[in-house]
């Protein structure tokens, strides 16, 4: 194996619970090194999420050396040969070398191994099958770096194999290619996607769900999407979810806006239909039910909406929704979806009236109107919509002593 390039020292690699792990399993002669995700994002100058490590080690000798330096060693994975570090209160997860002896789809029968070559001939990407010593020595077998800078993302070795023992990896492609790939997709790869796609609908929704959702928080989701599309791939998994122009106006009115993307709200950007089609495709992706409201709502709206609607009028359809986060949902979706080019600064206004929510609560209720002399039934219930509705008629300003006073008033009319 051929060390590559030497990665920088980064705050994550040179902290001192990195620095525990490491010296607790080179105590007892264990080869370690960063792989994976933290390796690939490093390089690139990208914020790193999780810390991978793999070892030669098989995992009942890392929990013993883990423990004997005092560490808390967690058995997440030991099965599989995955062990959970606690250091300093942080996760490392260590995973020992292995290599396939037989694939059964998702699931393969395999054997620890010192090997870091074939390990790394497990990975699904090239970029993906990099590891790192502590002192920064990147290996990279299988050219991941030279993909990296290309912005090409391929599968290591076989492509078509690569896919036919985990299809979720044909899902994997297509999200890696929108948060890492540039230019036109690699032809060995796409191939093998395009062939396998009759597959997809073996998956369990959740997984499908998983990398959808990141796929749908890259930047390029658009137009990656639209490669599905036209690839047949997407008619395999959310026929309905078809209308990549709209979002890429949402995407591009979210990077503009200052607005972080969301995979509910982009997910409602794409489909097309009414409620019962993103019922549909809530069940497909197994969505919980706090995601499958959320969804529904977003694709019948509950009132029709303008960013570039007058305050008073947007703080009225923030009352009515109740919900700051789905306001603001709605307004860049309605955004997305009005003809010409957008006032940004009308969108930020319209975006910011959701702060105001805590403040939009009727001053008075039912008891106020008891307190005054209305009996209960249906009359109090009139009354109070009565002033409600004159309290939103004044854009919220009435304070509790103006609501008392209008009740009065209408009390005697």
């Amino acid at each position: 194996m051929t060390a590559a390039a030497r990665l920088a020292p980064q705050p994550w690699m040179t902290a001192p619970e990195s620095r525990a792990v490491f010296a607790a399993l080179a105590a007892g002669g264990a080869d370690a090194r960063f792989v994976g995700g933290c390796v690939r994002d490093a390089w690139l100058g990208r914020a790193v999420k999780d810390i991978d490590i793999a070892t030669h080690a098989p995992p009942e000798r890392v929990m013993e050396l883990l423990t004997a330096a005092g560490l808390r060693a967690i058995p997440t994975g030991i099965a599989h040969g995955t062990v959970t570090a606690l250091s300093g209160g942080k996760p490392y997860e260590i995973t020992t070398l292995r290599r396939d002896v037989e694939s059964f789809g998702r699931h393969a029968r395999v054997a620890f191994t010192d090997d870091w070559v074939e390990d790394a001939a497990r990975r699904d990407l090239t970029m993906n099958a990099l590891s790192c010593t502590a002192d920064g020595l990147i290996h990279d077998p299988f050219g991941g770096l030279a993909d990296l800078a290309a912005g090409r993302v391929r599968f290591v070795g076989d492509a078509v194999r690569r896919v036919t023992e985990d299809v979720l990896r044909l899902l994997r492609f297509f999200r890696f290619y929108a948060h890492y790939g540039r230019g036109a997709p690699d032809a060995e790869a796409l191939a093998a996607c395009v062939a396998l796609a009759p597959r997809l609908p073996t998956l369990s929704g959740e997984r499908v769900r998983g990398e959808l959702f990141r796929l749908l928080t890259a930047p390029n989701a658009a137009p990656v999407w639209r490669l599905m599309i036209d690839q047949g791939v997407m008619v395999h998994l959310l026929p309905t979810a078809t209308d990549t122009a709209r979002l890429d106006r949402l995407a591009r009115l979210e990077r503009d806006a200052d607005v972080p993307p969301d995979p509910t709200r982009r997910l409602a950007a794409v489909l097309v239909g009414d409620r019962a089609a993103a019922l549909r495709v809530a069940e497909t992706l197994r969505l919980s039910n706090v995601e499958r409201d959320r969804l529904t709502a977003l694709s019948e709206p509950p009132m029709a909406l303008s960013a570039t609607d007058d305050r008073t009028t947007l703080r009225q359809a923030l009352y009515r929704i109740g919900d700051a986060a789905l306001y603001r949902d709605l307004v860049l979706l309605a955004a997305a979806d009005a003809p010409g080019p957008l006032d940004l600064a009308a969108l930020r206004a319209a975006l910011a009236v959701a702060e105001d929510l805590p403040s939009l609560r009727l001053p008075i209720a039912g008891r106020d109107l008891l307190a005054l002399g209305v009996e209960r039934g249906p009359a109090l219930g009139a009354l109070l919509k009565r002033i409600e509705a004159w309290w939103i008629a004044g854009d919220f300003q009435a304070d509790r002593a103006a609501c008392l006073e209008a009740a009065r008033g209408l009390m005697g009319a």
